[in-house]
């Protein structure tokens, strides 16, 4: 089965969740569960079987859906301060 390119909403939704890990890497802030969902009725018919890999975590991830968000998972009440400090200094500026 071939494997179809994702829509331009998952593949922004992947860019950001992308982009976000890097800018937070360099703060030296990483949080442990970041990735991309969509909603369960918005996958497409002809995608039920067919799924693209996420290749830095190994998730299944539909290939047609309309629009997908950035899940940015739990985090300890160390990093979730540090990643407050980090937002509350880059708004400072």
């Amino acid at each position: 089965m071939a494997t179809r390119r994702p829509t331009p909403k998952l593949q922004e939704a992947t860019d950001a969740r992308d982009a976000l890990a890097a800018a937070l890497t360099q703060a030296g802030i990483q949080l442990p569960a970041m990735d991309v969902r969509t909603p369960w009725g918005d996958v497409l018919p002809d995608d039920m079987e067919e799924r693209t890999a996420d290749a830095a975590e190994g998730l299944r991830t539909p290939a047609s859906a309309r629009y997908a968000l950035v899940h940015l998972g739990v985090c300890s009440a160390p990093v979730a301060l540090a990643l407050a400090a980090v937002i509350a200094r880059g708004a400072a500026r």
